[in-house]
């Protein structure tokens, strides 16, 4: 991708980025998982991490969240260093959806949901109808209102994907970071999740998400970060970094790019033992051939 095209993405045209690594290195247990790593995350867009497992995308992800403290480097929001913010101010600026959370057992919609705000708290302020108004609207947004009175424990996974998400929406913050949002569901109710995810993209919020689904992250992203190797391999919109030769590099995938027949985005077709021809597949569609 070209210098300048990577430029256009990073300083977009919604605004100065939100969220950046500049030079962070993070490890576990004396092991280095991400090395030197400088990243920008775009306003206004969906941003999806992906790359082969254990390259470093969660990591990368919680990193950005402060959840882990880069040996090196520095993690920036809203032009400050993260590490010197405080925790609740940090919760008021940015939303975090874990990977598989777990909430306890008996705990309702509701109650789960108003926990988004306990960063708004303290001793002068006090919960109020604000609050209330705040956890309703985002009920409604992720069309889980009539859930509200049922346990958490007692819905499908789409639901209750979709009930995490309203806790993030309650803390008020218009940033917000995904790790494998669509984990342990099935086609359906991913894309009923991805589907609401983009919702909110359009309603002004810039999403970072990790996915592992490789069409499901080019069909709902307008920002790809490809990682291997604790490394960025290429950052852009799907139609600018999908390649053959990059799912090669990137996953050692033998694979074809063609159009999506339902989006304008690039559609991967996994090439296996079958040894599909190149010749079956119609031209037209074809954006890259392999050797």
């Amino acid at each position: 991708m070209s210098a300048e095209r990577i430029t256009e993405i990073e300083s977009g045209a919604q605004g100065s980025p939100r969220l950046a690594a500049q030079g962070v290195s993070v490890g576990y247990g004396g092991r280095s998982v991400i090395e030197d790593l400088d990243v920008t995350i775009p306003p206004g867009v969906i941003t999806t991490i992906i790359g082969p497992n254990g390259c470093g995308k969660s990591t990368l992800l919680r990193t950005l969240t402060r959840l882990l403290k880069p040996a090196k480097g520095a993690v920036v929001l809203d032009g400050e260093d993260i590490a010197g913010l405080r925790t609740r101010e940090v919760a008021k600026k940015l939303g975090l959806l874990p990977q598989a959370p777990v909430a306890p057992e008996g705990l309702t919609v509701a109650d789960l949901v108003a926990k988004g705000r306990h960063p708004h708290q303290s001793w002068l302020r006090q919960w109020s109808s604000d609050d209330a108004g705040v956890v309703e609207r985002a009920l409604a947004m992720t069309g889980v209102s009539e859930l509200a009175d049922r346990p958490v424990d007692s819905l499908s996974g789409g639901q209750r994907q979709r009930v995490w998400i309203s806790m993030a929406l309650a803390q008020g913050t218009d940033l917000l970071l995904l790790d494998e949002p669509t984990t342990y569901l099935d086609l359906a109710h991913a894309i009923d999740v991805l589907d609401l995810v983009d919702d909110l993209h359009e309603s002004g919020r810039t999403v970072v998400m990790v996915l592992h689904d490789l069409n499901l992250a080019t069909r709902y992203s307008d920002n790809l970060i490809v990682m291997r190797a604790g490394s960025i391999l290429a950052q852009g919109h799907p139609r600018d970094v999908i390649t053959a030769e990059l799912l090669d590099e990137a996953f050692g995938l033998r694979a074809m790019v063609i159009d999506d027949p339902v989006g304008d985005r690039p559609l991967i077709v996994p090439i296996g033992r079958t040894h599909v021809r190149l010749e079956q597949v119609p031209r037209r569609n074809v954006q890259v051939r392999l050797g």
